[in-house]
């Protein structure tokens, strides 16, 4: 049966995708700018989650071309999350042509030893797919979270299929980026995943005209949804041989 893992960023959409059926937990926050390191709070609220959650290490917006303070900020978002008690974390660096900066990557697989790993979509600036699933294999990482360098995943599937024939089964694929229950069986038709990544997320209008008028609030937001959740694993199970 093929793992689903849910993004959230929130505590509602935590407990949301937990109560629908998810095998693990990406947790973050700032969705919508691809996902930031979750907030103290939020860690901690997860710290007691009965699946695996994954933290985002990502200290802030725009690209992977890291520096030294954002290598020490990782450092100590790795070390918040190891405290916490969570069960990996999820990273990715970059040069400034796209390919794996393997140096930084080294550099933060070191720092979070005896935590899981997860190479996020830093990959799909990479140039070469599978020159960055070789990579990845020689960091360690368990798995890689990827479209296949494309905009979403079912536009990515030559890409995603490379990578998977590429990693031959020494490190996992797992395809992620506009998978939602719609899609997912068509996807799994076409890709031997053992994962794939969702946010399972509905649209939810924003309250409060005034907070709306001010920019604290867009029209309406994203939020995990069980129901989602539980549709998607159906869809899953409908790809099953």
């Amino acid at each position: 049966m093929t793992l689903l893992e849910v993004c959230v960023a929130d505590a509602l959409s935590l407990a949301e995708a937990i109560t629908g059926g998810a095998d693990r937990i990406e947790l973050c926050s700032s969705l919508e700018l691809g996902g930031l390191t979750p907030t103290p709070g939020l860690i901690g609220q997860a710290a007691g989650a009965p699946i695996p959650i994954y933290a985002m290490v990502r200290p802030r917006s725009g690209d992977f071309v890291f520096d030294a303070g954002d290598l020490d900020c990782m450092y100590r978002e790795i070390d918040a999350v190891r405290a916490a008690g969570l069960a990996g974390v999820v990273l990715g660096a970059s040069r400034p042509d796209g390919a794996l900066d393997t140096a930084m990557l080294e550099k933060l697989t070191r720092h979070a030893s005896g935590l899981g790993t997860t190479l996020h979509r830093a990959i799909d600036l990479a140039p070469d797919l599978r020159e960055g699933v070789e990579a990845a294999i020689a960091l360690g990482f368990e798995r890689i979270l990827s479209s296949g360098g494309a905009p979403t995943a079912p536009e990515g599937i030559a890409g995603l299929r490379a990578m998977v024939e590429t990693a031959a089964g020494r490190i996992g694929i797992m395809a992620g980026s506009g998978v939602r229950a719609e899609n997912v069986a068509a996807l799994l038709a076409q890709l031997p995943l053992a994962e794939v990544h969702s946010s399972c997320a509905v649209a939810v209008p924003s309250q409060g005209e005034a907070a709306m008028r001010l920019g604290f609030a867009a029209p309406s937001h994203k939020r995990t949804a069980a129901a989602a959740v539980r549709a998607f694993r159906v869809a899953m199970e409908t790809a099953a041989p």
